[in-house]
């Protein structure tokens, strides 16, 4: 089996691919990752064949997201048209390099779904957060939670209305280079051509999130695509120094979210340490967070993998994304999430619903006495108990295996109806 893994974004996007990607390549599988080149060298250190992306996208997503006013934000999105459109044929080529039998793709990698088209190969959607409808909650992107169930169904047509931003760029590419017939702007990115669902992925766990009961067969939760780098990251001297110097500290930081107001959002949270008590290690990611002068029980880095870094905290406070949630549940750490924006509140609702950790704060409103509050429930001993308990279930799950089983069956599924046309 030929397998071409297409994704993009911040390393959160990209992370769980390469652990299905090795997960695949050790079942004797033929795969490549397409991605930006600023993840290359992550692909490459776990021997997965990289196929290129332009860098293009992901600096333009990082400057969006460094962006300090609407005003400069729209001006960058104005380059985003031209971007996508490159990062189209970059999928292309891809495809033609490989061959692949099967696509797996995340939904920001907008041309595998019209390259399964053209090739007539297998393709599943691949993503950390729930796009299949159901009534149960709403889509992760929309912020309400007191929907009802038939109106929680109807938010997922934002999926489509989403696409409709790309059509030009995906109708232009359908056209010109793959030589398909254009569909309309508000086609369903979750149907084939042939009307049938596109089997989805959802690598996040049912510990968290249950899978609904509403949804069809296609659509199934494999649990969380852990990527391990624990054992290939040398702590630096003096981080190591500061854990063993005293207690568990409580981590802080918000990833790629955030570069405007770094220097109030760190004081912010400087502030809320001090009035715990408490030790930290505050991150800095992408600039989320700047400090000048830290006191003696702040320990400041850029960043350290998970998977080393989580085990040893006593809770961790961060923006919300998909992957650092289930890393931080997957350590058994009670958790804080301050979201900024897409899916985070979503996961923020979720982390409260599973009583491992406090109603989130919205970054928007974030205050130093709320951020106390939430620090100090957090550690409460029920919050830590169940966080355990939760982190001891999702340790036992091994998503990679079961997505590889689901791509393997999904490519056995289309090798017998494509034989049985040949026929």
């Amino acid at each position: 089996m030929r397998v071409l893994i297409s994704t993009y974004g911040t390393r959160g996007d990209v992370q769980p691919f390469v652990a299905l990607a090795k997960a695949l390549k050790a079942h004797g599988h033929v795969v490549a990752l397409c991605t930006p080149t600023g993840f290359r060298g992550m692909v490459e250190r776990h021997d997965i064949p990289y196929a290129h992306m332009d860098n293009a996208v992901l600096e333009l997503t990082e400057a969006v997201l460094s962006a300090t006013t609407r005003a400069e934000q729209r001006r960058l999105f104005k380059g985003f048209g031209a971007i996508i459109r490159a990062g189209l044929d970059d999928e292309w080529r891809a495809a033609r390099e490989l061959e692949p039998d099967v696509l797996v793709y995340h939904s920001k990698a907008l041309g595998s779904h019209h390259i399964a088209e053209k090739l007539g190969a297998a393709e599943l959607l691949a993503m950390p957060l729930p796009l299949t409808p159901t009534r149960e909650f709403p889509v992760p992107i929309v912020p309400s939670f007191r929907l009802g169930g038939w109106l929680n169904a109807l938010s997922y047509r934002v999926v489509s209305l989403a696409n409709a931003v790309w059509a030009g760029a995906t109708n232009d590419f359908r056209v010109k280079t793959l030589g398909l017939a254009p569909l309309s702007r508000f086609a369903d990115p979750m149907k084939k051509a042939d009307g049938s669902a596109v089997p989805a992925l959802y690598a996040f766990s049912e510990h968290l999130l249950p899978r609904p009961t509403d949804w069809p067969p296609q659509a199934q939760v494999t649990g969380c695509w852990f990527l391990d780098e624990a054992d290939r990251w040398t702590p630096p001297a003096a981080l190591q120094a500061f854990l063993e110097a005293g207690p568990p500290p409580v981590y802080v930081g918000f990833g790629s979210m955030g570069a405007a107001h770094a220097d109030s959002r760190a004081a912010t949270v400087l502030k809320a340490v001090a009035l715990t008590g408490e030790r930290a290690v505050l991150a800095t990611g992408w600039g989320g967070m700047k400090a000048h002068e830290l006191p003696p029980n702040v320990f400041m880095l850029e960043s350290a993998p998970h998977d080393w870094l989580f085990p040893r905290m006593s809770a961790v406070v961060h923006h919300g994304g998909a992957g650092s949630t289930m890393a931080g549940l997957r350590a058994g750490k009670p958790t804080v999430i301050c979201p900024f924006l897409g899916d985070q509140p979503f996961w923020g609702h979720m982390i409260l619903r599973a009583g491992v950790g406090p109603q989130p704060i919205p970054q928007k409103s974030l205050t130093a006495e709320q951020l106390v509050d939430a620090i100090r429930t957090a550690l409460s001993p029920p919050v830590r108990a169940q966080a355990a308990a939760v982190g001891e279930r999702i340790r036992a799950e091994d998503g990679v295996a079961r997505a590889v089983q689901l791509i393997e069956q999904e490519h056995s599924r289309w090798s017998h109806r494509h034989a049985r046309l040949d026929a």
